[in-house]
């Protein structure tokens, strides 16, 4: 039987305000380790555009992990009981050029793409041990504080509409469920393909 995370059981920083080997612990060695969380930052293929120490080396510096007093930081690690068990990748949606040509964001909306007041979470890592318990929900809970903290007067998600039985690898569900940000607040706005929504929260 898996145990819930419970909320109280969980702290979440700033990744500045993480080391970074704890974010590598988070990573680990599967398909978000071999990403870094590149995948909306490379104008490019991912993997024929850059090297496994290139997409190392952005997501360090994106991070400024062990930086408490950075301006900036990509993204949000949760603790479990102390323990480095998840990240999110939240930003101003301008910080993702990739996300500008993806069809998901745009479909059906006349949006100003260099908006820089409408912030975006692409990505969600669970560390393994800790996956299938919720964590996902409480850290798409988590990104809504720090985005509105810092300016944000929208945020939005582009996560999969999962299906009861039917198996999604991580490769699909880096970017949320959408039951997730339902539950968080966010409210659906567009459905531009079968399996993808775009989730909004306004402030």
């Amino acid at each position: 039987m898996v145990t819930p995370i419970e909320a109280e059981q969980l702290t979440v920083v700033p990744a500045n305000e993480a080391s970074w080997d704890d974010l590598q612990a988070v990573f680990g060695t599967a398909d978000a380790g071999h990403c870094q969380c590149q995948r909306f930052k490379i104008r490019g293929w991912i993997w024929r555009d850059s090297t496994q120490d290139e997409r190392t080396a952005m997501l360090q510096d994106q991070t400024a992990c062990g930086d408490p007093t950075a301006p900036s930081t990509s993204g949000l690690v949760g603790y479990v009981d102390g323990t480095p068990a998840g990240w999110v990748a939240v930003e101003p949606r301008t910080a993702y050029p990739k996300l500008r040509t993806s069809r998901v964001p745009w479909t059906d909306r006349n949006e100003d793409k260099d908006d820089e007041g409408v912030w975006a979470v692409t990505c969600m890592v669970v560390r393994k041990g800790y996956r299938g318990r919720g964590l996902t929900y409480l850290l798409a809970r988590a990104t809504i504080d720090h985005a509105r903290t810092r300016g944000a007067r929208a945020l939005e998600a582009y996560p999969m509409v999962t299906q009861p039985g039917k198996q999604i690898t991580w490769g699909e569900l880096h970017v949320g469920p959408r039951q997730a940000f339902e539950e968080a607040g966010f409210r659906e706005i567009t459905r531009p393909t079968v399996r993808r929504t775009v989730m909004r929260i306004d402030f």
